[in-house]
């Protein structure tokens, strides 16, 4: 049984008792961990393939060591120009090997189940402070420091005609 996986924005084809190397994750040495985020799962002849994950499907996993992969180096060079430039990297992993693979009946992580929440206000939020925030800054802010966007929409508002071709300094002196 194998299934593929995106773990740290990576996707991993992993079994059982294997170790992965990974981006570098936030949890602690010894500790377990789990992805839900499985786009396939293959038990012999049965492939279920996700759109695009697989509800209900689990990986399982244990954190082993944290640890800096192999140094890369970078060199850039333009001949007969004097342009060279050094550069290396050692990117920061994370040792896990794989416990389990669970079909279905895992439950979903508390973090997807708090996002939908936290979506939903921000959407509403904009919409219901666009349009007092436009009539305010007429009366109260410098119109100098309004975009051309927010004067055209308070040129319009007030009935000015001909504010498609005016430019800033025409539609503050219109404005006031």
């Amino acid at each position: 049984m194998y299934a593929i996986v995106e773990i740290a924005g990576q996707q991993f084809k992993v079994e059982k008792d294997q170790k992965v190397f990974v981006h570098r994750l936030q949890t602690e040495e010894g500790k377990k961990v789990s992805f839900d985020n499985v786009l396939l799962l293959s038990d012999g002849d049965k492939v279920t393939v996700g759109a695009p994950a697989i509800d209900g499907a689990q990986v399982g996993a244990k954190v082993l060591k944290h640890l800096k992969g192999d140094k890369v180096i970078v060199f850039k060079k333009k001949r007969r120009k004097g342009y060279r430039v050094k550069n290396g990297h050692r990117q920061s992993l994370t040792e896990i090997v794989i416990e389990n693979i669970m079909a279905s009946g895992a439950k979903p992580a508390k973090a997807e189940k708090a996002a939908p929440k936290k979506a939903e206000p921000k959407a509403a939020a904009p919409k219901a402070e666009a349009k007092p925030v436009a009539k305010k800054e007429v009366a109260t802010q410098d119109l100098s420091k309004m975009t051309v966007a927010e004067l055209k929409e308070a040129a319009k508002a007030k009935g000015i005609s001909g504010i498609s071709s005016m430019k800033k300094a025409d539609l503050i002196a219109a404005l006031s």
